[in-house]
Formats: C-alpha cells, sequence, structure tokens
C-alpha cells in the first residue's frame, strides 16, 4: 500500500508538472502572437552631416577646440567582467583591452556606482545629474503582461523563496508603457550641450519613454537610433548562437516578447543591420565621421550583456570551451562589447580626434542574478536589484588626452549623477541654475585638480521602500518591507560580510536620520510600483535559496 501511494505521489507531481508546463507554453505562445509588429526591410540611417573641413566652422576664429564627448554605457555589465576590475568570470579566457585601454591612458574611479539597481531609474540620473526624490522617475518601465507574466511563471517555480506580490488593480492605473517617462520639464546633459551648440546623437537603449515629451529626440537629442526591441539578432539567425534561461521568467519572457527592430528619430520600424553590438558600434562610426569638423554628444548605449543572452558564432567560437553554455555566450557578448570600445578608439586615432574626445565608459546598473552565473560582480555581494555592492558598483573609465593624464585613480566615491555636471563642465558649459543638481563635477578630481566634494558627503539608492546611503566608509541599507537593516564599514569589510546594524547604533541612527531627510518633501514617484519580488542576495537564479540564505524585496 505505501508503495501505491509513493507511486501516486510520483504521478500526481508529474502531472501537475506538465500541467504547469502546458499552461506556461499557452501563456507563453499567447506573449509571442499578442507581441508581433510590423518591421520594413533593413535601410541605411540617414545621419547628419556637419562640416567636412574644419575651415567651414568658423574661418574667422579657427575649429571649435572644445571635445567630443563620447559616452559608452554597457547594460548589466558586471564589475568582474572586465580586466580592469578582475576580469576572471570565465576565468580570465576574455581580454578586454578595448576598455582596458580607456583605463591606461585616463582615469579609473575605483569607488564608482550606478544611480540604481535597475535600468531606467539609474538612465534617467544619468541624463539629469538628479535624484528621483526630485522628478519621480523611480521605478522600472516594463512592457505590456511583462510584471504579471513574470510573476505568475516565477511563483510557479521551486525557488524556496517567499511567492512574488503583484497587484493588478495597481497596475490597471498606470500609464502605458510609453508615457511611463522621464518628465519633459527636466534637462537632460543632451539639452545642455546642445544648447552649447554641440551636435547630439543618440544610439540604442533609451528605457525613458517615447514620443514628443519622453522620447530621445524630445530630450536633446538631435538624432536618435533607438533599440525598438530586445533581440540582439533574430533568434534563428544564421550567424547567432543563444542561450536560452529555463530556470528564469523575466528570459523566458523576453524570447517570447522581443523581436529584432530599430527606429530612427522614432519614424518606422526596420530591421536592424546585424548583430547589435557591432552594428550599433558601425553606426557610431559614422556619426564620429560625419561630425568630426564640429563637436558632438554621442550617446551609446549598448544592449549588451543584457538577456536575451545572444553571441555572434565568431565570438562563441573565438572564446573557446567554456562551459556552462551561457557563460560561454555571455563571455562572447563581453568580447564584442568590448570590440565596440577598441573600434571607436581606433576611428577616433584615425581622424586625428583621440585627443581632444572625453571617453566614458560605464554600466547602468551591477551584473543580474536571473542570469546564473555567480562571478559576474566577485569579490561583491549581491546583484542587479539589490542595493549590495555587487548591485550598484559599475566601472566608471575617463580618457581625455588633452586634460587627463594616463594612468590615474581616484578613490573617492562617486556615481551616475556626478556625469551631468561632469559632461557639461568639461563643455565649457554649466548645468541649469533654476533647479537643484544632485551631482558633482568630476573634472577636478580627474585632472588631479581638485577633490570630490559633495553635500553631507553622501550617495542615496532608492527603489520604494527599500533605500540606502553611503556617507564615508559607511553605508546603510533598509529593506522597508522586512523593517531590516543592512550596516556596513567599507574600508574595512569592502564585500559586506558583517552586518553592524544591531552593533552600531549610534552610525545606523545617523545614517537612517541621512535617508529621512532625503526623502523630506520628496517629489511622489510619477508610477507606483506593482510588483514585489524577493532578491536573494548570494545565490543565483539558478540556485535554490535555502533556509537562512538572505534576501531582500525589490519593488518594482
Amino acid at each position: 500500500m505505501k508503495k501505491l501511494f509513493a507511486g501516486l505521489g510520483v504521478l500526481l507531481v508529474a502531472v501537475a508538472a506538465l500541467a504547469w508546463s502546458f499552461r506556461t507554453d499557452l501563456l507563453l505562445a499567447f506573449i509571442h502572437r499578442s507581441s508581433e509588429i510590423e518591421v520594413a526591410a533593413f535601410r541605411p540611417v540617414p545621419w547628419q552631416t556637419g562640416p567636412q573641413m574644419a575651415q567651414e566652422v568658423a574661418p574667422a576664429s579657427g575649429p571649435d577646440k572644445r571635445p567630443n564627448i563620447i559616452f559608452i554605457l554597457a547594460d548589466d555589465l558586471g564589475i568582474n567582467d572586465i580586466q580592469t576590475f578582475g576580469g576572471d568570470v570565465a576565468n580570465s579566457r576574455v581580454p578586454t583591452p578595448g576598455i582596458g585601454r580607456l583605463a591606461k591612458g585616463g582615469v579609473t574611479f575605483t569607488q564608482a556606482y550606478a544611480g540604481n539597481a535597475t535600468c531606467a531609474p539609474s538612465r534617467a540620473m544619468l541624463m539629469t545629474g538628479r535624484y528621483p526624490t526630485r522628478h519621480g522617475f523611480e521605478f522600472t518601465p516594463t512592457p505590456p503582461g511583462m510584471s504579471n507574466a513574470v510573476s505568475l511563471m516565477g511563483n510557479e517555480m521551486d525557488t524556496g523563496l517567499p511567492p512574488i506580490d503583484y497587484n493588478d488593480e495597481v497596475r490597471a492605473g498606470i500609464p502605458e508603457y510609453n508615457d511611463q517617462g522621464l518628465p519633459g520639464s527636466e534637462v537632460t546633459i543632451a539639452e545642455v550641450l546642445k544648447a552649447s551648440g554641440y551636435h547630439t546623437a543618440h544610439i540604442g537603449k533609451w528605457h525613458l519613454g517615447l514620443g514628443s515629451e519622453y522620447g530621445p529626440n524630445a530630450q536633446g537629442f538631435d538624432e536618435s537610433l533607438l533599440m525598438s526591441n530586445g533581440l540582439h539578432l533574430p533568434e534563428d539567425d544564421a550567424h547567432v548562437v543563444n542561450a536560452a534561461l529555463e530556470f528564469d521568467p523575466i528570459d523566458r519572457f523576453l524570447w517570447a516578447r522581443m523581436r529584432f527592430a530599430a527606429q530612427y528619430n522614432e519614424g518606422e520600424l526596420f530591421a536592424p543591420g546585424g548583430y547589435l553590438t557591432d552594428w550599433w558600434t558601425d553606426e557610431a562610426i559614422n556619426v564620429i565621421r560625419n561630425n568630426r569638423n564640429r563637436p558632438f554628444f554621442l550617446y551609446l548605449a549598448h544592449w549588451a550583456v543584457h538577456t536575451p543572452l545572444q553571441a555572434t558564432k565568431d565570438d562563441f567560437d573565438a572564446v573557446g570551451d567554456i562551459e556552462p553554455h551561457r557563460l560561454r555566450v555571455y563571455a562572447a557578448m563581453v568580447r564584442a562589447l568590448d570590440r565596440s570600445v577598441g573600434r571607436i578608439m581606433a576611428e577616433l586615432d584615425t581622424l586625428g580626434l583621440t585627443d581632444n574626445s572625453l571617453v566614458v565608459f560605464s554600466s547602468d546598473n551591477g551584473g543580474a542574478g536571473y542570469i546564473g552565473i555567480p562571478d559576474v560582480n566577485a569579490p561583491y555581494r549581491g546583484w542587479k536589484m539589490t542595493f549590495f555592492e555587487g548591485g550598484i558598483r559599475a566601472p566608471l573609465l575617463l580618457h581625455w588626452p588633452a586634460a587627463i593624464a594616463a594612468g590615474q585613480a581616484v578613490d573617492s566615491p562617486v556615481a551616475h549623477i556626478d556625469l551631468m555636471p561632469t559632461f557639461a563642465a568639461a563643455a565649457g558649459t554649466t548645468p541649469p541654475s533654476d533647479r537643484i543638481i544632485d551631482g558633482v563635477n568630476l573634472v577636478p578630481a580627474a585632472t588631479g585638480t581638485g577633490p570630490v566634494i559633495r553635500p553631507n558627503d553622501a550617495l542615496f539608492w532608492q527603489s520604494g521602500y527599500y533605500q540606502a546611503v553611503r556617507r564615508g566608509d559607511w553605508k546603510l541599507q533598509v529593506d522597508g518591507r522586512e523593517g531590516k537593516k543592512w550596516l556596513f564599514n567599507l574600508a574595512e569589510d569592502p564585500t559586506e560580510q558583517t552586518n553592524l546594524a544591531a552593533e552600531e547604533h549610534r552610525m545606523t541612527a545617523e545614517l537612517t536620520t541621512l535617508l529621512e531627510r532625503h526623502q523630506a518633501g520628496r517629489t511622489p514617484p510619477r508610477y507606483p510600483f506593482t510588483v514585489e519580488s524577493p532578491t536573494p542576495i548570494d545565490k543565483t537564479r539558478a540556485e535554490k535559496v535555502e533556509p537562512g540564505d538572505e534576501y531582500i524585496w525589490w519593488p518594482n
């Protein structure tokens, strides 16, 4: 009899698994069908052309000597993905000489932070130099159906975590995806530089809304080649190697939802001209060539190394027999990203623009735990969607030979909010004076002429009730849902192993007060969070969380 019941139990589990698998397949098939879009054939991008000879710029006074500014932003790049900060994710099998050139020839900020642990709020801070407490753009917009589908799929998986909370009623009152944007009343660095005479061009990801108020053209860019969907190449392309992540509901949604498409100045959708990382680099080079005789600002916002994990066969073969398969594809994507930086620098060399070009490289946040690769943020704890160091540590490299000596390092804590005033200062202009700019100008620190000085010596991060502050060497995180606090002395414990919140009462109280003051009189979020996700700190999505493993709640 016991054997009979045991057999029935196994059968019921198997039937339940098959039923769930069938239901998931139906859901993903529906998402795939409902996401069909019309995409025209590839066409050349009609980039604007500036003066063809330097004399055409200003024959009476000579050419404009202000630096070109090229900002290259990776997506979800782990701090350990590049050699400058370790580079041993794939046992040092993927050298990154292109990115490394920026570090060797310029300045490395060794304690640089993203503005947030997810992409959209971080990008808003990059563009404005302001915290979300100023403008309310606090959460990352998600495509239609994503939050619900990811919650449903995630809650059916045996993760060891509490269930994801999804609020359908709140979701119903939120604006359409493209209208969840950075307010048009905000002033971006593109607007500041354009007003100062720079030609401004954007290539790649935007994620700050679209249309007449929110899109790149509305926010100061003369031209924009927009990533209008999310595949790096068509899934069945003869030159692609894919790595689907069956253990990750976000990845499963993206494969069902995403297509291969681009737009120029938010016009008709058309097919990109190749693997996104390489094609966008081709087009970035076209922008540089077309504007070589006038100051320009190029914002190249790569989709790499964000999921879906897709690499070219050439890069996949080049990195060799790395295991598991997803790590090999990921390593190949890092190789392509590094090649992009190297090609852009080579083009500046060819055109004689290197010396007077400020080239900046960073990532929008730390590496994601949901890709199932343990070491992307090593040695730091945490992932994207946590404020542990792994979630917010970001590379920040500035290369400008005319002003920055080679091989410099700055150890002061800095963040993405500092780039807007830094770019403005490099261009010889200033941010708008009619609003508070939270970031500080990093040019003095980069050139060795002055320190990094900011109010209260403090940096802040937030996503709803989950908040963090760093002042000096001390960093406090607060999970408002669980009422839990983590306090670390980063000078003594840079990898956040020992929580001192219960021991260091005075410091915990001081930093809690700083967080409260930061929130006082804030602008409310432009739209509420709809999902609360438990996110493990020390395990990837491919691993089951066990009792005693720490996690935080991430509202979005």
